[in-house]
């Protein structure tokens, strides 16, 4: 996120003239309108403002988007994005990857760009498998999917994309899913995160990978398999009968009844967005068992990348003459000294 100027744009805006080109009912779409809904509410300028994507479905988005944008290589997207943000720190950038491209050839590039904490938006749409490629496993697709690569179902055992983040020092993780009325307030959120800010969206791939989400995204799973998060409220679901506790002697997470609204008596934890060691829990926790945990998981800022960079280039600068002129007529040879 920057310190914008804010202007005023509507989402007519931000959409461009280029024909959209995802399969019908792919959930690429709701997540488009949303960020397309969010960026006028975040006062933001198309001509401040650059997506950078890498390969796969959700690396189309750039082209949708009424500013700069850069399809870039497979799993690259991060690099990209770094060096845009260095040559000129005031840019707004929004980097789109997928399971696939951010996970897979891009893992390393994904880890770096959040252990440096580039001040940018990380949307990583997560839909379980490759859907460019047709129908392929992804890193993130569970035990037992069948598919092109994995006719008898794959032996691989998912990464989750958010418990990647953290352990590569993220400092800001959340999760939301393509059609959910929340998403564009975590991407609000995100965007006013000083830092590398990871969101991980849902995203149901209707070809390939139907309705993978549905046992928590369905309106009548929303109740049972959603954990809303919000900073400093009880972790409460399930219409407040539920609600998320820590087990001292156990040190991890059990889901407790709440009798008369009473979540105290019940021990259910208040959400704390700064406690690193319980956002671990939330983001491991196994779906069936307990809810989906989506919202804010995480949000700790530290200062970013840039800014490091900025203020070491300026420190080496201090009393320099620039006179590049001078220093070549010098003759054939020079000494730079520290």
């Amino acid at each position: 996120m920057n310190d914008l100027t804010p202007i005023k744009t509507t989402i007519k805006d931000w959409e461009t003239d280029q024909e959209v080109r995802w399969c019908p009912g792919c959930g690429d779409y709701a997540i488009l309108k949303a960020v397309q809904r969010t960026l006028p509410d975040l006062g933001a300028d198309p001509a401040n403002t650059v997506f950078v994507s890498g390969i796969g479905c959700s690396s189309r988005f750039p082209y949708y988007v009424e500013s700069y944008g850069f399809h870039t290589i497979h799993g690259r997207a991060p690099a990209f994005a770094t060096g845009i943000k260095l040559a000129n720190p005031d840019l707004d950038v929004w980097l789109v990857t997928g399971d696939g491209d951010g996970m897979s050839i891009g893992g390393n590039h994904t880890m770096h760009v959040i252990r440096r904490n580039v001040n940018l938006q990380i949307l990583l749409f997560n839909n379980e498998i490759y859907g460019l490629t047709k129908g392929q496993y992804s890193p993130t697709s569970r035990l037992g999917t069948n598919s092109p690569t994995s006719p008898l179902g794959s032996v691989d055992r998912p990464a989750s994309p958010c418990a990647f983040a953290l352990g590569a020092g993220g400092r800001f993780i959340a999760r939301a899913y393509d059609v959910s009325k929340e998403l564009p307030n975590v991407l609000k959120a995100a965007h006013a995160h000083q830092g590398a800010a990871f969101v991980e969206i849902f995203q149901n791939c209707i070809v390939y990978n139907k309705d993978v989400f549905a046992d928590f995204t369905e309106k009548a799973n929303a109740n049972t398999g959603q954990l809303w998060l919000q900073n400093g409220a009880p972790m409460l679901f399930n219409k407040g009968t539920q609600g998320i506790a820590l087990d001292v002697a156990a040190l991890n997470l059990k889901v407790v009844d709440v009798v008369d609204g009473d979540w105290q008596e019940a021990g259910v934890i208040v959400h704390d967005v700064t406690n690193r060691a319980v956002a671990h829990m939330l983001v491991e926790m196994p779906f069936g068992p307990f809810p989906m945990a989506l919202g804010v998981i995480y949000d700790d800022p530290r200062p970013t990348y840039e800014s490091a960079v900025l203020d070491q280039d300026a420190k080496a600068r201090a009393g320099r003459s620039n006179d590049l002129a001078g220093l070549l007529a010098k003759g054939q040879t020079w000494t730079v000294t520290a």
